[in-house]
């Protein structure tokens, strides 16, 4: 089966090797860098302990430096799956989602086409860049002097000029033999609504050629000399050869470039793109006069894992920005991002470069932001959020941002770093404490500072973490069930936290497999620990093989957690509320809370030893109450008061 020029291509540009990789191998962690796609591992074709197979994501190939096998995604899956080329081909087209062409007898006659377009590409090239040293070429020529690109800078780029003129080019590719048809699919030449000949798409515009990842013109874009044109920029329309939402401006020399480890740069056009590679900045592309696609992420993530989007300081670039922001949050993996330079108001990189050099340009680039630093100033800028309905929906519009997230621990950690900016905001004299430490008190609240409660150390929620995480390792299936909760479940203890966020982070296809690769990650201890966690012996259902029975628990922890953090951060925003003011509404709730105390005393039963701290409807157990009720106790809140008096009144 002959398959179609460029699928191949488009097949090693959407897979990943080292996912294709990671089904049959456990990765070297303490080696390998998955941010730079640079992955370790014991080669799966000889026997060996020591982590000598080397896969490079970026440029899509392996090796092994113990028997020397390489190749890329295609090879490795010839090779592990014991199939021949074609099936190899279809196994990754279909991971790819890439539909497999039909078997054709024309297929070669097409291919014979592509070629043919490519080649009428290549005189449109030759052409325009012959007449950009014509005298009709002079004043191209003068404008790209003032913008600092010399003869050796034009030829580098294969610079042209399109004269203006209506049919010169079609009838330079005619005397050259070039049938018009072809000229017309290549999408040099349009064909007159008035029943006219065909005429030229480009005139009176400085030429730049457009090169697919193999390095062949597959399209051009044009800079109008005539300010009072409609169009400054025009490109080639769609042909054969040209998907604009696919290509990216210079990928075949940005790609080579940042597999020597540069940094890749997203600028917003053509001139931008020439004028950092000439600074030096040679890994840098641009999108082909359309926001960026879906396609085209896929393209910047496969060169580097988070490339900078550099875009102009005017609206419009902050506008592109939001747009690409939006467009990557559902596509976010571990170690895939993207940040976002945005130049000094007014100014493009090629401004930036010629008023204050290189070293301007590195510096601004070593301060891109990361997303979740967008994300933040789009949903608070210029808001006044000076009311709890304001504040409302400032949350909610955050957690429809988060929720588009689609990787679990991802999301999580967005999740904190927005947390962390939100508490800055409302708490601007008081420093963040990160989750899982404790907000140390001030003097005045000596007797407090050493309990459990407030501490976060009670040790029912780490109880509950290991019950959790040893449902999970024995019932893997359902990760990807309780998912959303999972990800929205803070651990007390750091190592539990630790565990939880690779079992979000990683494939449990197979059961050994899954605890190896979870020790490499975590360490043997800590799976070790919570194999031999005594309370584990008397929960049914870790002693039971009933998926249902695992699921109801499993459920039923989960809540409890919840519950547990919805009263510690209630308390601890109580707290926050104390150390600044006391006014009205604070010392109600505190009284409000120490009565619902006396009453709990009161009943016989308590339920079993639950408490529910009214108003809010939080369960606390019998030793987290007993916490609290030493907590009130130390503020002058005793019991049975009704908020009248006591340290509330006055």
């Amino acid at each position: 089966m002959s398959l179609p020029p460029g699928f191949l291509d488009e097949l090693r540009t959407r897979v990943s090797l080292s996912q294709v990789v990671g089904r049959k191998v456990m990765w070297d962690m303490r080696k390998s860098q998955q941010g730079k796609g640079d992955m370790w591992s014991p080669c799966p074709f000889h026997q060996e302990k020591t982590a000598s197979f080397h896969v490079d994501d970026r440029k899509g190939f392996y090796y092994c430096f113990g028997c020397h096998a390489k190749g890329d995604a295609i090879t490795f899956v010839i090779e592990t799956e014991n199939v021949p080329f074609i099936e190899a081909v279809k196994i990754l087209a279909d991971e790819a989602g890439m539909q497999m062409p039909e078997r054709d007898p024309q297929a070669q006659q097409k291919a014979d086409r592509r070629t043919q377009l490519s080649d009428v590409m290549e005189e449109a090239v030759k052409f325009y860049r012959l007449q950009l040293q014509t005298g009709a070429g002079a004043e191209a020529r003068r404008y790209l002097d003032g913008r600092g690109l010399d003869a050796e800078a034009q030829a580098r780029w294969e610079l042209g000029f399109a004269p203006d003129d209506w049919r010169r080019l079609g009838a330079h590719l005619r005397e050259k033999g070039i049938a018009p048809d072809l000229i017309a699919a290549a999408g040099l030449e349009k064909t007159s609504s008035k029943g006219g000949e065909p005429y030229d798409v480009f005139r009176n515009r400085i030429m730049f050629p457009i090169r697919d990842a193999r390095g062949r013109a597959i399209a051009f874009g044009g800079r109008a000399m005539d300010p009072n044109d409609n169009a400054k920029y025009l490109n080639s329309p769609e042909t054969e050869l040209f998907d604009k939402g696919r290509q990216l401006y210079n990928i075949g020399n940005a790609r080579s470039a940042a597999g020597r480890d540069a940094q890749l740069i997203v600028a917003e056009g053509y001139m931008d793109v020439i004028a950092l590679a000439e600074a030096g900045f040679a890994a840098t592309v641009a999108p082909l006069g359309t926001a960026i696609t879906e396609e085209q992420l896929r393209l910047m993530w496969r060169i580097h894992p988070e490339p900078v989007i550099a875009l102009d300081g005017d609206t419009a670039g902050q506008r592109a920005a939001l747009r690409a922001m939006d467009l990557a949050l559902p596509l976010l993996e571990a170690g895939q991002s993207l940040r976002f330079c945005l130049m000094p108001e007014g100014q493009d990189p090629d401004d930036l470069l010629k008023a204050k050099g290189a070293g301007a340009m590195q510096a601004l680039l070593a301060q891109a932001r990361p997303m979740v630093d967008l994300l933040w100033q789009r949903e608070t800028e210029g808001k006044a959020l000076d009311s709890p309905e304001r504040r409302a929906a400032l949350d909610k519009a955050l957690r429809a941002a988060l929720e588009r997230i689609k990787d679990g621990s991802i999301r999580s950690h967005y999740a904190e770093a927005i947390k962390e900016r939100r508490y800055q905001l409302f708490h601007p004299r008081k420093p963040w404490v990160p989750r899982g430490k404790a907000r140390p008190l001030d003097g005045s609240r000596a007797s407090t500072r050493g309990s459990e409660l407030a501490t976060g150390a009670a040790g029912a929620g780490v109880l509950h973490e290991t019950v959790m995480l040893a449902l999970l390792l024995r019932h893997p299936r359902m990760i990807e069930v309780f998912e959303p909760a999972l990800a929205r479940a803070e651990c007390e203890d750091p190592r539990n936290a630790a565990l939880l966020r690779a079992m979000l982070t990683t494939e449990p296809a197979d059961p050994d497999a899954w605890s190896e690769q979870l020790e490499s990650l975590c360490g043997a201890e800590a799976l070790e620990k919570l194999r031999t966690a005594r309370h584990l012996d008397v929960v049914p259902a870790l002693r039971s093989d009933d998926p249902d029975m695992a699921r109801d628990c499993l459920a039923e922890t989960l809540s409890k957690l919840a519950a547990r953090r919805g009263a510690a951060r209630e308390i601890q925003e109580a707290l926050d509320d104390i150390s600044a003011v006391q006014d009205e509404a604070l010392t109600w709730r505190l009284a409000q809370a120490a009565a619902a105390l006396d009453q709990s005393d009161k009943a016989q039963n308590e339920d079993k030893g639950r408490f529910e701290l009214a108003p809010n409807g939080v369960q606390l157990d019998r030793d987290e109450r007993d916490h609290f009720k030493a907590l009130l106790d130390s503020m002058g809140f005793s019991d049975g008061q009704d908020g009248k008096g006591g340290a509330g009144s006055g």
